[in-house]
């Protein structure tokens, strides 16, 4: 629960509730409303799930709902019931994605079936099988510098790895690839 309310108080940083020179104690704090995520969270979760028939949406929903008390806490503090409180957000919110979902529908059909793709060409099958064949450093640092055109920097960033050893895996993977790409049979 605390990796969850950590992401909800990152959530809460958005913007400040009230006045930054008001000095306001926080009528909910973190062990109580802990204690009542605990306790209604599996309950809430099962009537959302009855509502959605999806238990991943349910779930999702459910836990917006609850960041979304967290990020109104004084407010919410003040509610009576607050289960009733959680399970009317996580019922917009799925009322609000379902009418997302059918305005989505409606203009996919509106602009007709998607042009058939192209099968992959030959080059493109060799190219992925030979790269499916490096180690998994050397593919890594392919794909980011060449097919995602990130600097040697961002790659090196990205790997967790010194920008010397991703010019090493670079380089090898290209000398690897060039021999895989003149061995490999051309695929029909």
């Amino acid at each position: 629960m605390r990796a969850v309310r950590a992401s909800w108080c990152q959530t809460a940083r958005r913007g400040p509730l009230t006045d930054p020179d008001e000095e306001l104690a926080d009528p909910m704090d973190a062990e109580e409303f802990d204690a009542f995520y605990s306790g209604s969270v599996r309950r809430l979760t099962g009537q959302m799930y009855a509502v959605t028939g999806d238990l991943g949406d349910a779930q999702d929903l459910v836990h917006e709902a609850f960041a979304r008390a967290w990020d109104q806490r004084r407010r919410f503090a003040e509610v009576n019931n607050r289960e009733a409180w959680i399970f009317t957000v996580a019922h917009r919110l799925a009322t609000s994605r379902w009418r997302r979902s059918q305005v989505a529908r409606r203009a996919l059909h509106k602009l007709g079936p998607a042009p058939p793709a192209p099968p992959p060409s030959e080059d493109h099958l060799a190219l992925i099988t030979a790269l499916r064949r490096l180690p998994k450093e050397q593919r890594e640092a392919i794909a980011l510098h060449h097919l995602c055109d990130l600097s040697l920097n961002q790659v090196a960033e990205a790997v967790g790895a010194p920008v010397g050893t991703v010019k090493a895996r670079l380089s090898r993977g290209r000398a690897a690839l060039a021999i895989l790409l003149e061995t490999e049979p051309t695929h029909a």
